[in-house]
């Protein structure tokens, strides 16, 4: 193993770091809206069942992400390189603004944009791309419906209890609905960057024949974004649990639970979703079910605007990575 790979292992746990920096908000920002656990505590509540996902969940969604995006054979150094730098980037910035993008969709626009720029659109594999952009739809919309009929069946379940009551009960609720979350959010997100990494020393010729994702680098991005919802995205959690919908603990309940099916299910299926869509969606559609105003539309729309631009800006900004890195990388 060169040195140039393992600096470039290193830039994708740094990427896995930011997603689950960037991403904290998706697994706590309701739990703490709530006021049901403190951030610090959240926090860590959350680190420890996302590494937890580890025992739990196979690499269906780090194969499509290593060879179902663009052709494996295009996939170097340089093209690694560019994705994560990219990636990160807009990681970076959407953290300043307080957005809650993808970086799912930063990784995957930083793999099409570095391997566009080597090898033109020839080297896209449009099922795995056709596959993720419907998901930028679906997730968020599935989140929305989801969670409008889990809440709807909530509240008429609990109708005749005494509001305090339904209070005490959900608080604890969210305990478990928070770190079911989190395990879908380790489920599906930190696949991503065991997908890069692999599919870069399978490109090195370090895996043989057969493209497969080693225990050790799977534990070790696991570790690495467990630790960046250690040190969590606060601008992103006031955005996403104070600005969109006022929460209670049942409404924190119903919009976790859902996003975590959701999230099961995508992962089950090896389809890399938006953890950042699914739980918004989540979110905006048990906010609504009082009434649609609500949900403070215009912050929706801000969000939505940075989901729009996060493939094409992602991958121009890891065009000119490549380019930097085809300078300096051999």
């Amino acid at each position: 193993m060169t040195l140039t790979i393992i600096l470039l292992i290193v830039l994708a746990l740094i990427f896995d770091f930011l997603n689950g920096f960037h991403d904290s908000a998706n697994a706590i920002a309701t739990v703490v809206s709530t006021r049901v656990l403190s951030p610090t505590q959240a926090v860590i509540w959350a680190a420890v069942f996302e590494f937890l996902a580890y025992f739990f969940f196979g690499t269906h969604v780090a194969r499509t992400i290593g060879k179902g995006i663009v052709d494996i054979a295009v996939i170097d150094q340089n093209v690694v390189f560019g994705a994560l730098a990219g990636a990160c980037a807009w990681n970076l910035i959407t953290w300043y603004f307080g957005l809650p993008s993808s970086s799912s969709h930063a990784l995957i626009g930083g793999l099409m944009g570095a391997a566009i720029v080597k090898a033109g659109p020839g080297s896209l594999l449009a099922p795995g791309i056709i596959k993720v952009t419907a998901f930028i739809v679906i997730s968020p919309v599935l989140g929305f419906v989801l969670g409008r009929l889990v809440a709807y069946l909530v509240y008429w379940l609990f109708r005749k209890m005494p509001p305090f009551k339904v209070d005490q009960i959900f608080r604890k609720g969210q305990l478990v609905s928070a770190a079911m979350f989190a395990m879908g959010h380790g489920g599906n997100d930190a696949q991503k960057t065991m997908g890069i990494i692999a599919s870069l020393l399978f490109s090195a010729g370090l895996l043989g024949r057969e493209f497969f994702v080693p225990a050790w680098v799977a534990i070790m991005c696991y570790g690495a974004i467990s630790l960046g919802i250690m040190f969590g995205g606060w601008r992103i959690v006031k955005t996403m649990g104070q600005k969109m919908a006022k929460l209670k603990p049942v409404d924190g309940f119903c919009a976790e639970t859902t996003a975590a099916v959701s999230l099961y299910t995508a992962s089950a299926f090896g389809i890399p979703v938006s953890t950042t869509h699914t739980i918004t969606g989540a979110i905006m559609g048990v906010g609504s079910i009082k009434r649609m105003s609500a949900v403070r539309w215009g912050v929706v729309t801000n969000i939505v605007w940075a989901w729009v631009l996060t493939i094409p800006l992602a991958g121009l900004m890891s065009a000119g990575a490549y380019l930097l890195g085809k300078t300096f990388i051999h």
